[in-house]
């Protein structure tokens, strides 16, 4: 298999395309100790040697059942980039939510019965609703925000997220979290559905953030007024990244619902047009990898 490199920034990360498409078992290269590849919407394939881990995959098109005959139907803008069968070993899966382009039935419960041995980390506020959804109670972690947790040798912090709001259930569980995750020497931050807050950037302070991983669908009021919660802008993701000195940066959540979503190719000329190294627009089919040392 062929590929090239393409917004090679320098040594120590690059963005790579495989020229015959993905390839989900592919083993890494042997220069690349991490690996980010985009499934679409919020969700991502994080690969090291040692451990397999996906982020809020949605893999399914279970809204579009839920919603069928409704005036937003949900139905997919472009197929699944891969069934959840074909991504091969899976030992950790992260939900930073319970809304299901986050916590998906249709992805959540096959992965369960193919890999045995994955555990699933999910807010303690939805740790209910992943159960109903098919993770099974022995293999299921309950997060809470400011709570540290090892798991599988990965360092993961928690902290909240707000979808347009910073909400908390009657046990005083946040519903929505972020999880900055330390992996094979990489600090990685997925903020989930997030707008700006105020104590966001005071949250992340104390971590240097190699990469962050942020929606930019945006929020308007009429999908606030359809029920439809909204998160960072581009403009909004690329200051958080700045201020709090992310080395990089990939927004994503978009494509996937035509009435939540921008454009990818106005978003990527917004950044390029401003010169902001290290900040992207998530592309399917690119490997984001981290250079060993």
């Amino acid at each position: 298999m062929t590929d090239r490199a393409e917004n090679s920034d320098d040594r120590r990360f690059r963005a790579r395309k495989l020229a015959s498409g993905p390839a989900w078992n592919e083993a890494l290269p042997p220069d690349v100790r991490l690996r980010l590849r985009w499934l679409g919407q919020a969700g991502f394939l994080v690969e090291t040697r040692e451990v397999r881990i996906l982020i809020d995959p949605y893999l399914s098109d279970s809204l579009a059942e839920k919603y069928r005959g409704k005036p937003y139907p949900h139905r997919r803008m472009a197929p699944p980039p891969a069934a959840p069968e074909a991504l091969g070993r899976i030992d950790l899966y992260f939900a930073t939510h319970s809304h299901t382009d986050h916590l998906d039935p249709g992805t959540v419960a096959p992965i369960a019965a193919l890999c045995p041995d994955c555990r699933f980390v999910v807010p303690a506020a939805g740790a209910g609703v992943a159960r109903e959804r098919g993770v099974p109670a022995s293999r299921l972690l309950a997060a809470d925000a400011f709570a540290a947790m090892s798991v599988g040798g990965i360092g993961v912090y928690p902290i909240p997220s707000a979808h347009e709001e910073l909400l908390i259930d009657e046990a005083g569980h946040h519903r929505f979290l972020g999880y900055i995750l330390s992996v094979a020497g990489v600090n990685l931050y997925h903020s989930g559905d997030c707008v700006p807050y105020p104590g966001l950037a005071e949250n992340l302070a104390p971590f240097d953030i190699d990469i962050g991983l942020l929606p930019i669908n945006g929020r308007d009021e009429r999908r606030r007024a359809a029920g439809i919660p909204g998160n960072f802008t581009l403009e909004e993701a690329a200051s958080l990244a700045d201020s709090s000195h992310f080395h990089g940066m990939i927004g994503h959540h978009f494509g996937m619902f035509d009435f939540n979503t921008i454009d990818p190719a106005e978003a990527r000329a917004w950044l390029e047009n401003r010169r902001l190294p290290g900040m992207r627009v998530a592309e399917i089919g690119l490997a984001y990898e981290f250079m060993a040392p």
